[in-house]
């Protein structure tokens, strides 16, 4: 536990800035019905409230080590509770993180859970949403639809994507230097893409075919163009999506994770998608709507 936690028993935490560096801060809640089912295993629900998170710092760049967590209970069971902490412990492990503190309530609504994380980067390089330029190359890590098509299927493999979400925290921190702009998948890569695209004030061209999915996805959905659409709209990946210098391609080899180009960024503003012959694709729902 952090020394500036005092084994959680004040009603604050101190935070010592680290040399030479900045203190980057995201926060994201999970709601039982939304973004998780109020009957999934504890220890995984745990697991996605603090991932989510880390998968907008991995984005900034940034290395975790510390959180604050804010539980709202419709009802106490204590079973519960201890699997729910025993999934954060194993997560604090795999991610060298730190309980700060936090709150714990009732509700009459749905269980929610929210995670305050913290992170560092050396000063003045965290990586925004603003930044992309025209003749960048647009990227992004990992495989994408794979945790809508486990809530779709709600079994097998894909089903622990949806569940736990895997985030390049490590690959992080290779993204300095490298990325002109960065945003975590967590709406639908075409949604999240097109944040990027408003805060450059760009236009985001993405290859249909060159979207990266599963091979149990695959399987899932197939590969028609509707199945493609459906991986790059269904949201809840956590992968980064990023622009950077097509110079830099070969340097995108941090921490052994899957880079693949997607697309390019142009003059212009939005985001499109585009079939094989260079004819956009209509895309009714870019992503997912939180209200």
């Amino acid at each position: 536990m952090a020394p500036g936690a005092f084994v959680l028993s004040d009603d604050a935490a101190v935070i010592a800035p680290r040399a030479g560096h900045d203190l980057v801060v995201t926060t994201d809640a999970i709601v039982a019905g939304v973004d998780f089912f109020a009957d999934d295993p504890p220890a995984t629900i745990a697991k996605k409230a603090l991932r989510v998170n880390l998968s907008d710092l991995a984005a900034k760049g940034a290395e975790p080590f510390a959180y604050l967590l804010v539980l709202s209970l419709p009802s106490v069971d204590a079973q519960w509770l201890a699997e729910l902490a025993r999934g954060l412990a194993q997560d604090q492990e795999t991610f060298a993180l730190s309980l700060l503190g936090g709150d714990m309530s009732a509700t009459p609504g749905p269980l929610s859970i929210t995670v305050t994380a913290f992170g560092h980067v050396p000063e003045g390089t965290m990586i925004r949403r603003a930044g992309a330029v025209p003749g960048d190359g647009v990227f992004v890590t990992g495989t994408i639809g794979d945790s809508g098509g486990g809530l779709a299927a709600r079994k097998g493999v894909l089903l622990e994507r949806y569940l736990v979400p895997e985030p390049p925290v490590a690959f992080g921190p290779s993204l300095r230097g490298l990325a002109s702009a960065a945003i975590d998948v967590s709406d639908g890569l075409l949604a999240d893409l097109g944040h990027i695209a408003q805060a450059s004030g760009v236009r985001i061209a993405v290859e249909a075919e060159r979207i990266p999915r599963s091979d149990a996805l695959r399987a899932l959905w197939g590969d028609t163009t509707g199945a493609i659409v459906r991986a790059a709209t269904c949201g809840d990946d956590y992968q980064i999506a990023f622009t950077a210098p097509l110079a830099k391609e070969d340097a995108m080899t941090g921490a052994g994770v899957r880079v693949t180009r997607i697309g390019r960024v142009e003059q212009g503003l939005g985001v499109l998608l585009l079939d094989a012959q260079g004819h956009e694709i209509a895309v009714p729902r870019k992503g997912f709507a939180h209200f």
